[in-house]
């Protein structure tokens, strides 16, 4: 069986579902919820789903003593959802080829520092796309840059919000995200 974490810096619906997806599963189970942030919505959730958790600073992060806590904890996959904080070497290296996250645009379009939630969704609309999507992607030092494993497109209505837009790209990442972890674990 195996031990993945989740890392997530904000309310962690992408998280539940993936917790909900991986409960009673015989593959993997969802091992460690983390946040770099202490109020984080997502650290209730974990609580809910009896769902161990950790929180760690930046300077944690990219020291490696967070790392240090993935390997005491033999985690041995990791997903990023929702997680804001640029992914250091040290974590990588670890993690080589086994750390996935999600994005709320058809990549390369709409990536990069600062490109999360409702940033990305209000671009999509003032580019007036007639589309968006998910991509999920492979981790590597650059935000949003490393290998593209899937994507699905969803059409943008020219009336549609960033709201609404954002609550057709959740539907996707529910649907897709546990489905897409599963199948490279």
């Amino acid at each position: 069986m195996k031990n993945i974490a989740i890392l997530a810096s904000g309310s962690g619906s992408n998280a539940e579902k993936i917790i909900s997806h991986f409960q009673g599963s015989t593959k993997a189970r969802i091992a460690l919820i983390a946040s770099n942030k202490k109020g984080a919505y997502v650290l209730e959730r974990a609580k809910k789903l009896n769902v161990p958790s950790h929180v760690f600073s930046k300077a944690e992060l990219e020291s490696g003593e967070f790392t240090e806590v993935l390997r005491d904890q033999k985690i041995d996959f990791v997903v990023l959802a929702g997680f804001l904080l640029q992914i250091p070497g040290n974590l990588i290296q670890a993690f080589p080829d086994l750390m996935v996250n999600i994005h709320p645009a058809l990549l390369p379009n709409y990536g990069g520092k600062g490109m999360y939630g409702d940033n990305v969704h209000r671009a999509v609309k003032a580019a007036g796309d007639t589309e968006t999507g998910i991509t999920i992607h492979l981790v590597n030092e650059n935000y949003d840059e490393g290998k593209i494993i899937f994507q699905t497109a969803v059409a943008v209505g020219e009336n549609d919000s960033p709201e609404q837009i954002a609550e057709k790209v959740h539907v996707l990442e529910h649907k897709y995200y546990p489905k897409i972890i599963e199948s490279l674990i």
